[in-house]
């Protein structure tokens, strides 16, 4: 399965917002995974979203995956309270160009308590005519201090488990990120000359966010 770091990646829950902004994004990693899955070396990411004050949340994002484009659309609602609890739902679409990859199309669930966070993603990939249904699940701890943990899981179609450990510091403004991923059942690095594959990838990132507060 293909799409972005998230950053690393499966939406986070967007609180509401005391006023409507528009914010842009741009970014590179060293290698580009996306829910344990390896999608390309050196990536370059671009991307702009909309919140409004209810919470309503749309945007959309653009990748380099090397024989294409990858460009995601996304919508949904969220918020929270003064308790650390929060909440989204909402939609996503990943579209590629060149048949890098066939297009997704899936809910995104997201809770959150403090430090915990609960992803639950149902969706469906075309398959270039042969779709299939999957789930992605994912459990993070983000403590206030320290690397974050996460644990990412596919079932129905799809298949595989991986783990990610990750810390991000932020620079006079700009995100510095380094990752560290597991996984002995998803395609976690690219093929070396010897056409083995890795389990364990190490990504570097820096990114900057435009506009907002």
């Amino acid at each position: 399965m293909k799409k972005k770091l998230l950053i690393a990646l499966a939406l986070t829950s967007v609180p509401a917002v005391s006023m409507a902004e528009v914010t842009g994004n741009v970014g590179w990693v060293s290698e580009y995974l996306f829910r344990g899955i390896y999608q390309e070396d050196s990536s370059a990411s671009a991307g702009v979203d909309w919140a409004g004050d209810s919470g309503a949340y749309v945007g959309t994002w653009w990748a380099d995956v090397g024989t294409g484009l990858e460009t995601d659309l996304y919508f949904g609602w969220g918020g929270g309270d003064e308790d650390g609890f929060n909440y989204s739902i909402g939609y996503t679409g990943y579209f590629y160009t060149d048949d890098f990859d066939d297009t997704y199309n899936e809910i995104n669930i997201n809770l959150g308590y403090g430090i915990f966070a609960l992803e639950l993603s149902p969706g469906k990939w075309d398959g270039f005519g042969t779709s299939q249904d999957y789930l992605f699940s994912a459990i993070t701890i983000s403590p206030e201090k320290g690397p974050y943990y996460k644990i990412g899981n596919f079932s129905q179609d799809f298949d595989g488990t991986y783990y990610e450990i990750g810390y991000g510091y932020d620079f006079m403004g700009v995100d510095l990120s380094v990752a560290l991923t597991y996984s002995d059942d998803l395609l976690v690095t690219n093929y070396y000359g010897d056409g083995d594959t890795g389990d364990y990838a190490l990504v570097f990132g820096i990114s900057k966010t435009l506009g907002g507060d």
